[in-house]
């Protein structure tokens, strides 16, 4: 099984495409995981320099917002149109909202399980807050509803919403792995989504956690004779990076800290990437 890892363009997008497009592949990352950029030529730009470093797109949804569930919907459909028109790799979305009623959800989940099957682009729906996944518990039932519903595993939400490293939650997070398709290799803690630098040794514990869900997702794909599983290394800027006060100057290097988590996890999993 090859394990490729991508970076997002979260916290890079001070970078041109050109000089980022360059930097990931020099990196190493298979590819880069973004929204689909509203403008026209900015989209080209992207495609471009993607194509040109030898890149590939994981699409990436974020931007339907309102709380007016009619707009809602409208807005979802036609953005989730617009990233599989585009053919990237897989879309992760963030689906939904967490004061949305079930039967709200599970209209956009369904939604989504019928645009993926009109243009044949996987669809995976990321566990994230303020989202219809925000937690475990209300993650669960439409884990249930939905048989064909595929994850992008953020369990660095969880750990934030439940504020604990869900130790008394291991059948619902048993689920959700079993239902893993991509994951986000961001370590969370029980105050928050994200430990200021995953290398540092007060936060082994965080780590420790997260790679025993993520070799977990890892090895069920590896079972599987899955050919490709995809990993985005996904740390991101402030708020999710701490600032020091009064100068705010991020805590830690964002791109050495995902580079970091990149060459990690390559080494933890190169057995079974052969």
């Amino acid at each position: 099984m090859e394990i490729e890892f991508y970076i997002p363009r979260w916290g890079n997008r001070h970078l041109s495409w050109a000089d980022f497009a360059e930097k990931t592949k020099l990196a190493g990352y298979a590819g880069v995981e973004a929204n689909l950029p509203a403008e026209e030529e900015e989209q080209l730009d992207m495609f471009t320099q993607l194509k040109n470093n030898g890149l590939r797109w994981i699409g990436q949804h974020f931007e339907t917002a309102t709380a007016d569930f009619a707009a809602h919907v409208k807005q979802y459909e036609a953005r989730l149109y617009a990233l599989a028109t585009a053919k990237p790799v897989l879309i992760n979305s963030q689906t939904g909202k967490d004061f949305f009623t079930f039967d709200q959800n599970s209209e956009l989940i369904a939604l989504a399980a019928r645009i993926s099957k009109e243009t044949d682009v996987r669809i995976l729906h990321e566990t994230h807050r303020g989202k219809f996944s925000f937690c475990t518990s209300a993650t669960a039932p439409y884990l249930h509803q939905f048989p064909d519903l595929r994850l992008t595993a953020d369990f660095s939400h969880w750990c934030c919403v439940a504020e604990s490293y869900l130790q008394d939650q291991q059948e619902v997070l048993q689920l959700a792995i079993d239902r893993t398709d991509h994951f986000h290799s961001r370590v969370g803690f029980p105050g928050g989504p994200q430990v200021n630098h995953p290398a540092a040794p007060e936060w082994k514990e965080a780590l420790d956690f997260h790679c025993e869900w993520w070799d977990a997702i890892v090895q069920r794909h590896s079972d599987l004779k899955t050919k490709t599983l995809t990993v985005t290394c996904e740390f991101g800027p402030y708020p999710y990076m701490p600032q020091l006060p009064f100068n705010q100057e991020p805590v830690s290097d964002l791109w050495e800290v995902n580079l970091f988590m990149k060459n990690f996890l390559e080494k933890r999993y190169t057995d079974l990437s052969d």
